[in-house]
């Protein structure tokens, strides 16, 4: 006890903003874990929640984002779609994996005869792109009014133009290189010579995320693989110094961001995520903290006592 308050002292000379989830005076939810009362706010259909993962990422990447959501509300008519279809080919292009995660929604409703109140969607790194780029599709359009949470974990919005990691960055083009990924072109906004004519500017100018009633994104400064900016989806220095691509950058945050902001129904967060990691290779090249929010139960079980809960109620 005592080394703990020794470290949460010493954690406040940083002066970091937000606050600390000891402190915290009033949990996410009231409701016991493993309580058998139901929910009746939603007896008039189900809440779907689709779990999309990342690159070269399966279905069982957000197995315990799934837990801790069941656990946090239990008696809650929540049901789960754990995305499979591009786990096999997750280096495709953004178009082709767009294509199979609708097919896979749609089938899924449709299979099991859901009555879906409520539609949320948590994506890990590359699979928030493929999500927003859903909720273009016209087949998807009878679902719009249903969206209620977007939840995004280290979210490359932006792409990974600006990224400050070296190796990262040449670890990347490896990659796209050897497998002639697609995918990843479109993430470093190299799909065409016309900044704006990329897949990723094109996306940004599509409605989408205002739909939602509330849009949460998490970053961490210790990710290397997603820019912290693209993650937050907001402006870097790098970019405010570039003459050229600088300007078209600020232009898709703007696309972005002034829908949502202006629904005044839509709530737009941000959280920052600063993850206890140990010194090792995955640490120093940033992986460790990007997949952290996957593996970590310490966060995750804290993250959705504390704040995500009253997301998805």
């Amino acid at each position: 006890m005592y080394r703990f308050i020794k470290a949460k002292e010493e954690m406040k000379q940083l002066k970091l903003p937000g606050f600390l989830y000891s402190e915290v005076p009033e949990l996410a939810s009231t409701v016991p874990y493993f309580s058998m009362e139901e929910d009746e706010s939603c007896e008039e259909g189900i809440h779907l929640i689709v779990c999309v993962h990342g690159l070269d990422g399966n279905s069982a990447d957000l197995r315990l984002v799934k837990t801790y959501l069941e656990l946090g509300l239990p008696g809650a008519r929540i049901d789960f779609l754990m995305s499979e279809r591009n786990q096999n080919d997750t280096f495709a292009d953004f178009e082709s994996m767009t294509d199979r995660l609708l097919d896979e929604i749609v089938q899924y409703i449709q299979i099991y005869n859901l009555t879906v109140s409520k539609i949320s969607f948590v994506g890990h790194s590359l699979g928030n792109l493929i999500v927003r780029s859903v909720l273009t599709r016209p087949r998807f359009k009878c679902y719009l009014n249903k969206l209620h949470t977007f939840l995004s974990l280290s979210g490359p919005h932006l792409g990974t133009l600006y990224n400050s990691s070296a190796l990262v960055n040449t670890g990347l083009w490896f990659m796209q290189k050897w497998k002639k990924s697609g995918s990843l072109l479109q993430l470093t906004c190299r799909d065409h010579s016309d900044p704006r004519q990329t897949f990723l500017y094109k996306l940004s100018k599509k409605s989408g995320l205002q739909f939602f009633k509330n849009v949460v994104l998490v970053g961490s400064l210790q990710d290397r693989y997603v820019p912290y900016h693209s993650a937050r989806i907001e402006m870097c220095k790098t970019a405010l110094k570039d003459k050229q691509t600088g300007p078209v950058y600020a232009e898709m945050i703007e696309n972005l961001l002034l829908p949502v902001l202006q629904n005044k129904d839509c709530s737009l967060v941000r959280y920052d995520v600063i993850h206890a990691l140990p010194n090792t290779a995955n640490s120093l090249i940033g992986r460790a903290a990007h997949i952290a929010v996957l593996d970590s139960e310490i966060f995750l079980e804290k993250f959705f006592l504390v704040a995500g809960l009253k997301f998805f109620q």
